[in-house]
């Protein structure tokens, strides 16, 4: 089939891939002529465990192209996917500028049937937003032209996106006309062939599905998060806690894992834009509000462990940190908690050294030579010259420390964890003082 995909970054890049991975012409268009020129020489804009290899096959087999031709891209496929951004509002809303823009350049440039894909994460009533806006433009060009508009949220994760796209747990699919449910079904035939994954549904639906979805995953999280608060009151064990419930089935063990708070592309914003909808609607949505509350508090944990443990005395110190990103497997810094932890001790006066094995260069980015920010190659190189040690991302390769090691090249013999990542008995054995997430402080 014959496929457009509007937007090149995480999700448009990882729809395109795959659909060209099994045997789609796939044409992906972007405004940006440098990413377009880099994605043409094989070089991709993001980190994603595979996604660069099957960028560059599908690419020199001539199955995935890229341009900043709009009326090409419209020209090509009979879908045209919408994979832009909506990033938030100041009012916490999503921004639909971005899908808006690219409906109306469909419109503008479409002259036989279409079927518009709304792939981006957005608010009910898009939809109907875009298909108003094309039959205007469509109006105005006194062209009578069919189309359809559906809704089709992805459920991607960031460090797992190209196997939950191959191998999806559902294909949640959101029209009104039977016709075009039937022709994404056959779009979606090599990723349903084991077992019927597709879910259809009316638009509204199925725009909804994927802010329930997010919203509550982040509700667990922040759950979480709250019970670890108060078990460090109680004098309990979050992590005993979390076996004990995680082993109800109605429960299960997925994102009850207590930490440092959430981050990434979509929970925060994702949370904030259903509130905020639900506001449009005349309803207040309290424990979302209360989710975004306690995801927010919880990113300053951290930060207020280590200033009591210094007695407010933050000046001069130094502090290896270890994980930049949001979550293992990606470089995304987006809303990520070690933001908020770096700027708060640079903010006191101190000094952080920082490494992640993917998010350096975004880390750069971000902050370019930022005074008390010193990015390094490597996690021991973190440690020269440190006071203590601050986990905040879960990559493999902080899971097993050499402990002794880091009690000889700390100046402070101090572990602040924001992922629980080791067990406080060994961390005290070593003589090193620990402190964890909602664990009790065996020092």
């Amino acid at each position: 089939m014959k496929i457009t995909i509007f937007g090149t970054g995480y999700v448009g890049l990882v729809t395109g891939a795959c659909l060209a991975e099994v045997g789609n012409d796939v044409l992906c268009m972007d405004i940006d002529q440098q990413k377009i020129d880099k994605l043409n020489q094989g070089i991709i804009p993001i980190y994603e465990p595979g996604l660069e290899d099957m960028v560059k096959v599908n690419h020199e087999s001539g199955r995935l192209r890229f341009t900043t031709d709009a009326k090409k891209a419209v020209e090509h496929g009979l879908f045209q996917f919408i994979a832009v951004g909506t990033p938030p509002d100041e009012d916490g809303s999503a921004d639909l500028q971005y899908v808006l823009a690219v409906a109306k350049a469909i419109a503008e440039n479409m002259s036989e049937y279409r079927i518009i894909v709304d792939k981006s994460t957005v608010p009910v009533g898009t939809a109907d937003k875009v298909k108003g806006l094309m039959q205007k433009t469509l109006n105005d060009r006194r062209m009578d032209v069919e189309f359809d508009v559906v809704s089709n949220p992805e459920f991607l994760k960031e460090g797992a996106a190209i196997g939950d796209f191959m191998k999806p747990d559902r294909i949640v699919i959101g029209t009104d006309n039977p016709r075009t449910t039937e022709l994404l079904k056959a779009l979606y035939t090599p990723f349903n062939r084991s077992y019927d994954r597709i879910i259809a549904m009316d638009v509204r639906s199925a725009e909804l599905t994927k802010y329930a979805a997010n919203a509550m995953l982040a509700t667990k999280i922040s759950f979480m998060n709250e019970l670890a608060n108060l078990a460090e009151h109680l004098g309990a064990d979050i992590e005993h806690v979390r076996n004990g419930i995680g082993s109800d089935s109605r429960i299960g063990y997925s994102f009850i894992y207590p930490g440092c708070g959430y981050g990434g592309s979509c929970f925060p914003k994702d949370v904030k834009a259903l509130e905020r909808t639900a506001k449009e609607f005349g309803y207040q949505a309290d424990l979302l509000s209360a989710v975004e509350r306690v995801n927010d508090k919880q990113k300053h944990v951290l930060f207020d462990k280590i200033h009591q443990h210094f007695n407010g005395q933050l000046k001069g110190k130094i502090f290896a940190l270890w994980g930049l990103s949001f979550k293992p497997k990606t470089d995304d810094m987006r809303e990520a908690p070690s933001r908020v932890l770096l700027e708060a001790l640079i903010a006191a006066g101190a000094t952080v050294q920082a490494y992640d094995p993917e998010a350096l260069a975004e880390a750069k980015r971000i902050y370019g030579d930022k005074a008390g920010l010193t990015l390094c190659k490597s996690q021991t190189e973190t440690l020269e010259n440190a006071d203590a040690l601050c986990v905040v991302t879960e990559w493999k390769n902080f899971w097993s420390p050499d402990f002794g090691q880091l009690k000889l090249k700390l100046k402070e013999a101090v572990v602040f964890d924001g992922r629980n990542l080791y067990e406080p008995k060994q961390l005290k054995a070593a003589g090193l003082a620990y402190y964890c997430i909602g664990r009790p402080i065996n020092n």
